[in-house]
């Protein structure tokens, strides 16, 4: 007979502190453990390795305060790696903050994004608004967070969390569709008064950065339009609002419709760039967001924006100006 008894691993059970409850779990186990990357976190997930009340859990899936972790002992007597220290930020940074600060409440921060500045890092990308938000915080974990996205090349509002439960409670409400986001688009041609576009998106592959594509294959997106003004038959003023937060859902619904937002040569191509004294920028603005407790906020437009608005006569409607037209399900209307 050989062997002795089995000896069972020493499991590392860690329970879930009130602290985080709401985050991701595979973003709380990178905090957890410092230096520990994405890749082997979804590995040991995938695996069984790493369980969540003794069940496998996905990357994605959100904890409750006193849930319970089990992880393997190794990973508890792991050194801990030096992290490099995060730059402080320099006074040039804080100003260029402070002069995109639209405004603030009790647990919020609304900046006007300029165009051209990246949310996230990426390939390639070194300046991006997560980045200023962790030089600002100077290393300190409880800082302002991200809690929606906009492409790099729209300008407009973005809503930054003060603190990780605001983070969550923010969170949640864009995914719930608590938040009313309204867009301002310069497209070419002359789209009808209102239109509902819901064509599938599905991302695909090629160079030249992330594309998506139309395809009944993908996930379901709904954008909704109303015509604010036109100049003639050659380009409009629209209002839009995602009623799905897919990636590039707006300029690629406006471009399967047919009239592709000016200056969108990824969408669009050649025919986004209708010349005659309109910047080749893209004209896609993040104009307007209501939070659930019925604030309203507005971001005032681009120089470029507004530039090609005088050349072709049009404006940017008052305050007072809703989008009623602008419903989930408008009667009549076309389709795209």
């Amino acid at each position: 007979m050989t062997g002795g008894p089995s000896s069972k691993p020493d499991w590392w059970l860690h329970p879930v502190p009130e602290a985080e409850d709401g985050s991701r779990l595979d973003r709380y186990l990178r905090r957890l453990l410092p230096g520990l990357t994405q890749g082997p976190v979804e590995k040991m997930l995938r695996s069984g390795l790493i369980r969540l009340d003794g069940a496998r859990a996905k990357p994605a899936t959100r904890l409750e305060a006193g849930q319970e972790l089990r992880l393997p002992p190794h990973l508890r007597d792991a050194p801990v790696p030096a992290v490099p220290a995060t730059p402080k930020a320099s006074p040039q940074l804080r100003r260029r903050f402070e002069t995109m600060r639209l405004a603030e409440g009790d647990d919020w921060i609304a900046i006007n994004k300029p165009s051209g500045l990246a949310v996230q890092g990426g390939s390639g990308t070194s300046r991006h608004v997560d980045g200023m938000l962790q030089a600002l915080a100077g290393g300190d974990d409880d800082r302002m967070r991200l809690v929606h996205r906009i492409d790099k090349d729209t300008s407009g509002l973005l809503l930054l969390a003060k603190d990780r439960p605001a983070a969550r409670r923010l969170t949640r409400a864009f995914q719930q569709q608590e938040m009313e986001k309204t867009y301002l688009a310069l497209v070419t041609g002359a789209p009808p008064e209102a239109m509902e576009m819901r064509g599938a998106l599905m991302k695909r592959g090629g160079s030249g950065g992330e594309m998506m594509a139309v395809d009944p294959g993908g996930q379901p997106a709904h954008s909704s339009l109303c015509l604010i003004d036109a100049a003639g038959v050659r380009m409009a003023l629209v209002a839009l609002r995602p009623r799905t937060g897919r990636t590039h859902q707006l300029r690629l619904h406006m471009a399967h419709a047919g009239h592709p937002i000016v200056g969108d040569g990824k969408y669009g191509g050649a025919a986004s760039h209708v010349g005659g004294g309109i910047a080749a920028r893209l004209h896609l603005h993040a104009w307007r967001l209501r939070l659930p407790d019925g604030t309203n906020l507005q971001a005032p437009l681009p120089d470029h924006f507004r530039g090609s608005l005088a050349t072709l006569g049009l404006a940017v409607p008052g305050a007072g100006w809703q989008v009623a037209t602008l419903a989930a399900y408008p009667p009549g209307r076309r389709r795209a």
